[in-house]
This record gives C-alpha cells, structure tokens and sequence, in this order.
C-alpha cells in the first residue's frame, strides 16, 4: 500500500517533470495509478455485493476520484504508445491520434468518479450503487475504445 501510495505521489509531481520523465517510468506511474483505482473499485463491488461498510466505500471512493482527476494525462508522454512499464503497455496507437475523444472520455471518467465519491460520502447505499455502475461504464468506454486486449 505504501508502495502505491509512493508511486501516486511521485505521480503527481509528473506533471511538472514530464519532459524529463523516461517513458518506461511514465507508464510505470499510470500503470500503477489504473491498478490502485481498480483495487478501490473492487472494494466498492465486495461492499455492494457483502456487507456494506459505507466507511471503507467512501475511504474507497475517495481513492477513486483524487487519482482520477491527479493529473494522469501527463503519463502519456510522447513515446509512451509503446513499451514496457511493469508490464508491456496495452494502449492503443489512436489513443494518442483523438486526443478530442481522449479527453471526452477523461471528462467523463472524471465526473463519474466525483459523483461516486459524492454518493458514498453520503451513506447511501443506492446512490453508490448507480454512481458505482456509471462509474464503471465510464471506464469501460475508454477500454473498449484505447486498450488493447
């Protein structure tokens, strides 16, 4: 966990140093970030589908939505359509052709992951499940349009 959050926090500082950034750590960095939004998200899916505890829901949420919108954009550096991080990247070329779609996308997650943080601070259930499934279908769209299987 410390690792993660080590890996986010650096991350972070990207943004200012990403023309110095290598490609490999790039990818590295946003590996690491979908992999750290994707273990909250299935703490979220255990809560929903187990017994609920709106406390680790809304720690989990609030994962979600600060790494969503950290600034991850300036993880696709030039070069970075390619190669290996922890493990060979799986974004497609056009990922970096349609950066108009691109960011429609990235607004969309965004929002979603801001209301998913909103419903589960919140405490109720049902709106953190519908937040919850938007959520997931926002990042389902980029997936299916900018990742390789």
């Amino acid at each position: 966990m410390k690792r993660i959050l080590a890996v986010l926090a650096l991350a972070s500082l990207a943004s200012g140093a990403s023309a110095q950034m290598k490609p490999e750590d790039a990818i590295k960095f946003r590996q690491s970030a979908y992999g750290f939004m994707a273990w909250n998200m299935g703490k979220i899916k255990a809560n929903l589908e187990g017994t609920y505890n709106k406390d680790e829901v809304a720690k989990a949420a609030h994962a979600v939505a600060v790494t969503a919108t950290s600034g991850m954009g300036a993880l696709y550096l030039p070069g970075t359509d390619k190669g290996t991080g922890w493990k060979e990247t799986r974004v497609k070329p056009e990922f970096f052709q349609q950066q108009e779609e691109v960011g429609k996308l990235a607004r969309a997650f965004n929002a979603a992951a801001a209301e998913l943080d909103k419903a589960a601070a919140s405490g109720d259930m049902a709106a953190v499940k519908a937040a919850f499934g938007k959520t997931g279908e926002s990042c389902k769209a980029c997936h299916d349009k900018f990742r390789k299987d």
